[in-house]
């Protein structure tokens, strides 16, 4: 069963740092699949953060290369995302999803990121 939990959110001045966990992966630990981070800020539409593909690449946002560093665990369990540098740009609610490998992606509920000036 895959049921993916963020945690690891808060409220941060800017240049703070904060570190990001999902679990719940399930079966889709044992798949190469595309799973990664994304943020949603209010009025704007998703997008992604860092993700890894099929290839096991990984490909960050424009605007957090060089400051977010996306990894997983060695089993592959859990997913993490290192935020350095933090911007008021950066405040968002931030997911972990999964490509399922059928047509769909698993999304978490999200943990609310929030930077002060």
């Amino acid at each position: 069963e895959v049921d993916l939990v963020e945690s690891g959110g808060g409220s941060v001045q800017a240049g703070g740092s904060l570190r990001l966990s999902c679990v719940g992966l399930g079966y889709l630990s044992s798949l190469d699949y595309s799973m990664g981070w994304f943020r949603q800020a209010p009025g704007k539409e998703r997008e992604g953060v860092a993700t890894i593909g099929i290839d096991g690449s990984t490909h960050y946002g424009k605007s957090v290369e060089g400051r977010f560093t996306f990894s997983r665990d060695d089993a592959k369990t859990t997913l993490f995302l290192q935020m350095d540098s933090l911007k008021p740009d950066d405040t968002a609610m931030y997911y972990c999803g999964a490509d399922s490998g059928h047509g769909f992606w698993y999304w978490g509920q999200g943990t609310q990121v929030t930077v002060s000036p």
